[in-house]
């Protein structure tokens, strides 16, 4: 018995994609930076190119290169070439010598094995975020519940990767744990990915974002058990949906 999926028909040339403009009162991104501080261009570049492959505008198979990814983002090749590394690590991109770069097909197997590693490391994450975040930090996780129920109510896919994706930021920060740190970071895009191919079939968007906001909320309010809770209740949602895309013939 053979499994496998189906992904959508992504966006046949990848668009110019913008930065997302920096709130001063937003949470801090990766690194610690103080809250509105400017992107790196590196980091700049890494966030939308992780976009493009996030949200299928570079679709899973397809083959880029530096200097297509440097005209598709408006950024210089030598952050281009830094951001490329870390998506490389994280598996969103394989370097082929001399061929390019390859944004690499999904595979649901691979998939069901990152969800078991990611309850154990995420529940670590949320819990330790709810004991260490400090107050500005529970006021960010405060507002993104808020706008993860806008995002419920709105059915608004881009605006909840995009919201997934801060949160997730978030949390790594005000955990304040490294190592468990560098273990999430080689899972959230292939995570998100993942989703964003099979949530139109497969997922209830509404409640995904409710459930991501009711994470948020438990942190901000510093309830630890509560946090490791709803994380969970979040993940067994997750796993029932990637389960749901498998296709039996």
């Amino acid at each position: 018995m053979a499994e496998h999926i189906v992904a959508r028909k992504a966006v046949a040339q990848p668009k110019t994609l913008r930065a997302r403009p920096s709130t001063p009162t937003r949470a801090p991104k990766a690194g610690n930076k103080r809250p509105g501080a400017k992107e790196s261009l590196t980091e700049q570049a890494y966030t939308q190119i992780e976009e493009a492959i996030v949200t299928l505008q570079l679709a899973p198979g397809s083959t880029v290169s530096e200097l297509s990814l440097s005209e598709m983002t408006g950024i210089g090749r030598t952050p281009i070439r830094e951001a490329i590394q870390r998506l490389a690590r994280e598996h969103l991109i394989v370097i082929m010598p001399q061929r390019g770069l390859l944004v690499p097909e999904i595979d649901v197997k691979k998939q069901l094995k990152l969800l078991r590693t990611r309850r154990e490391v995420e529940r670590l994450i949320c819990r330790s975020a709810a004991k260490s975040a400090t107050p500005q930090e529970r006021d960010v996780f405060a507002q993104l519940a808020e706008e993860f129920e806008e995002a419920s109510k709105a059915n608004d896919d881009v605006s909840f990767v995009r919201l997934d994706r801060e949160f997730n930021e978030l949390c790594l920060i005000a955990a304040r744990n490294e190592f468990a740190e560098a273990a999430m970071r080689l899972m959230h895009g292939l995570a998100r990915r993942f989703w964003y191919v099979h949530y139109r079939e497969a997922a209830d968007l509404p409640e995904m974002a409710r459930l991501h906001g009711a994470v948020a909320k438990a942190i901000a309010k510093g309830n630890v058990d509560a946090a490791g809770d709803t994380l969970d209740a979040l993940l067994d949602n997750i796993e029932a949906f990637t389960r749901a895309t498998l296709v039996e013939f």
